[in-house]
């Protein structure tokens, strides 16, 4: 039965971040002709991956201590999830790598203002909640809503050179609950937060994906840009909106370099590896 005070939303991609930290001891002390073989493997596997329709991938160069490669995975379903993952622990590379962190989600739309709209219309036809009728045509509606947002539920991964990616979730403290608050009042914080978002159109993509009852986090965030100050700007004015100021909670933030699977040789060289 459809909550009138629960958002609906939309699902599109199966997602799973994977973050490595290379044993580069270990690497070092292998000879230059195995150090190729194993490159070369890898980019055999990923390389082909970048921009397929059917499910891409892409590889991050990690900045910072939380680990040195991070790799972003898009498919249909978590079968395709798992059959990647498995793929990259038979890589001979994989011995050679150390997980420090991973996320699992599903790309999601949030329809706070359509849900409202949805039951309007259909208490307005003379449908009541909760009875067979109402929820037929509902879910006529939410069938109409997705097919009109394929592309953003199954979007590619945007080729921009800046990544950044985090996990948050809404506060559910003693005196701040986000799921108390009035449906009202959560889609008018949620209509301002968009707002902020969509004055920084051209500047950053951001994919949302859902995660509760998937992670210890309700939403992974990514963020793709050409400029890295552009993260800082827009998170930062989004700090100070209602929904974001007294609800959000913000997990550890992944930040670095989006490159070209072809580009894992020099990355695994010491260089910095293009996009």
């Amino acid at each position: 039965m459809h909550n009138p005070a629960v958002p609906e939303t939309l699902e599109g991609w199966s997602v799973l971040h994977q973050m490595f930290r290379v044993r580069w001891d270990a690497w070092k002390t292998l000879p230059r002709g195995r150090r190729k073989e194993m490159a070369d493997e890898a980019v055999a596997l990923l390389a082909p991956l970048e921009g397929l329709k059917e499910g891409p991938s892409a590889l991050v160069t990690l900045l910072g201590h939380k680990g040195d490669l991070m790799l972003i995975h898009f498919r249909k379903t978590f079968d395709e999830l798992s059959q990647v993952e498995l793929r990259i622990a038979g890589l001979g590379l994989h011995d050679l790598l150390e997980r420090t962190s991973s996320y699992v989600s599903i790309v999601e739309l949030g329809l706070y203002d359509m849900t409202a709209k949805i039951h309007e219309d259909l208490k307005g036809r003379g449908l009541k909640t909760g009875t067979d009728e109402f929820e037929r045509v509902f879910d006529e509606e939410m069938t109409k809503q997705r097919e009109r947002m394929l592309g953003r539920l199954f979007s590619e991964i945007p080729r921009r050179r800046q990544v950044c990616f985090y996990p948050m979730s809404k506060r559910r403290g003693e005196v701040k609950n986000w799921y108390t608050v009035p449906f009202e009042k959560r889609a008018a914080m949620m209509r301002e937060h968009g707002l902020i978002g969509r004055a920084y159109s051209g500047q950053v993509t951001q994919i949302i994906s859902g995660s509760i009852g998937l992670d210890d986090w309700e939403w992974g965030v990514d963020l793709f840009a050409d400029d890295p100050v552009v993260f800082k700007k827009l998170i930062y004015e989004m700090r100070f909106d209602e929904a974001s100021a007294d609800y959000a909670e913000f997990g550890p933030f992944f930040v670095g370099l989006q490159f070209s699977a072809r580009e894992l040789p020099a990355f695994l060289e010491g260089r910095t590896p293009a996009l």
